[in-house]
């Protein structure tokens, strides 16, 4: 049984990016569901479902001693009563290193359960470079 309750998808999202920063394998986990359905794709991965091969993979991300940070930018974000689907880009530093990594992009996807908000999905891979701003735009756009 989960101990912490996230009152909302926001009080889950922060707890983990807390976890993935201090490295606490625990506390990600708290976050989870409990559910076996659930999915988690790392940057360059390959799909990863179920709790404990999800729990695995964040072992072996910890055991790496990398002291990352991390800041979302760019957030979009989509609610309904029980499910919540979270668009970022994180961006990414190593500490003793002096520059940021490439962004993700990164879907978090939240459930409402009985015990509160948890996670039953993430995804992250590296953003797309920015497109150039010397491009111009076509003067009307076309709807599909």
């Amino acid at each position: 049984m989960k101990k912490t309750l996230f009152a909302t998808p926001q009080d889950a999202e922060a707890a983990f990016y807390d976890a993935l920063v201090r490295r606490d394998l625990e506390a990600m986990m708290e976050v989870w569901s409990d559910d076996d359905e659930v999915y988690c794709v790392h940057p360059g991965g390959s799909r990863i479902s179920g709790v404990e091969r999800i729990r695995d993979s964040w072992r072996q991300i910890f055991s790496s001693g990398q002291q990352l940070r991390f800041s979302l930018r760019d957030q979009q974000l989509i609610h309904t009563m029980m499910l919540a689907v979270h668009s970022v880009y994180e961006h990414v530093s190593v500490a003793g290193q002096p520059r940021t990594r490439q962004p993700m992009i990164a879907t978090n996807i939240y459930q409402r359960t009985g015990h509160g908000w948890r996670m039953v999905g993430h995804h992250a891979a590296p953003a797309p470079a920015p497109v150039s701003s010397d491009v111009e735009e076509p003067a009307t756009k076309t709807l599909h």
